[in-house]
């Protein structure tokens, strides 16, 4: 009986401490309002983060402790992560094999002059098919839709012969030209997110400008275009990624005479160790170079990742107002 009467006592305890204000409290902290409220569910959001951040940023971590190893520690099975000491020849040898000095000069010219003509020409595009209505602006909308839907490998060839016949190969004009005209690389792509940036300006703003006598064109340079800041920062940023990464385009077009980081990049191997026709046979990894190109791929992604480190806030504000998350 005494101790039935302690297990029911006790009992009681808990239960009024439970329904009580203090248990109330606790369950709010722990559980919350609603299920992702407390500190519960923030815990397991925080774990399956965690572990996708992991496998986002397992590849650069490797490459980052990979290009400060020398050769012992890369032939050393029980050097994963931490090196046992800093080396820092691979910067040189992945200097010396990209000539990155040329590369880059390459790649930047590419990249920027043609991310400053896309903004503009797209932009421009985007705008008449969202505030004009003339005869076949949906088949232009269509075509548009469809040079983004063909995949580029499919025109390449005649696009080789194009460029042969006017002399354009070797020479950034096979990027630039295209761009001017409106279908550089994910052209199609920006015009829409212009286009749809302009469709959710208010129409009074057309009316005002054109009651103080604005014209079409100045309307778009002096209202339309300040107002689509963010758009424009928005298909500045991927431009300049997807010119500065691009290799299939650039492997086809500039094969010799103008190579970019990617390409230079490509040919790290064989510009290391001079022997091309052993590593095509056997196609294995040399471990004694893995650090000088872990080194070179650094050397590529630094500028783009400080680029977004810097321009990150107004970046996803810019997508937020751009209209792509719709």
């Amino acid at each position: 009986m005494k101790v039935i009467t302690l297990y029911r006592r006790v009992e009681g305890r808990i239960r009024q401490w439970v329904w009580g204000k203090q248990g109330q409290n606790l369950k709010l902290l722990v559980i919350g309002r609603h299920i992702n409220d407390g500190w519960l569910a923030k815990c397991v959001i925080f774990f399956l983060l965690s572990i996708l951040a992991y496998l986002y940023l397992q590849p650069l971590l490797y490459m980052v402790t990979t290009m400060f190893k020398n050769i012992n520690d890369l032939i050393d099975p029980t050097v994963k992560w931490i090196p046992r000491s800093l080396h820092l020849d691979n910067f040189q040898k992945a200097w010396d094999g990209l000539k990155y000095p040329t590369a880059f000069t390459n790649t930047v010219v590419i990249s920027l002059t043609c991310s400053f003509i896309q903004v503009f020409v797209c932009a421009f595009t985007g705008y008449g098919l969202a505030r004009f209505s003339f005869p076949g602006r949906g088949l232009v909308t269509f075509l548009v839709i469809l040079t983004f839907l063909v995949p580029p490998q499919i025109i390449v060839i005649p696009l080789y012969i194009v460029y042969s016949k006017y002399g354009w190969l070797d020479t950034p004009l096979v990027f630039i030209i295209p761009a001017i005209f409106g279908q550089g690389m994910k052209s199609a792509l920006f015009i829409l997110i212009f286009r749809q940036f302009f469709k959710t300006q208010p129409a009074s703003l057309v009316e005002a400008a054109m009651l103080d006598g604005a014209s079409a064109i100045g309307m778009f340079f002096r209202i339309m275009l300040p107002l689509a800041r963010s758009a424009c920062l928005v298909v500045f940023l991927f431009s300049f990624i997807w010119y500065w990464n691009m290799y299939y385009e650039a492997s086809m077009f500039l094969p010799k005479q103008y190579p970019t980081l990617a390409i230079s990049l490509d040919r790290l191997e064989d510009n290391l160790a001079g022997m091309p026709v052993i590593h095509m046979i056997t196609k294995q990894m040399n471990p004694v170079t893995e650090g000088a190109k872990m080194a070179a791929a650094f050397m590529i992604i630094v500028v783009p990742l400080l680029i977004y480190m810097f321009l990150q806030r107004w970046f996803v504000r810019g997508v937020e107002r751009s209209g792509i998350v719709e």
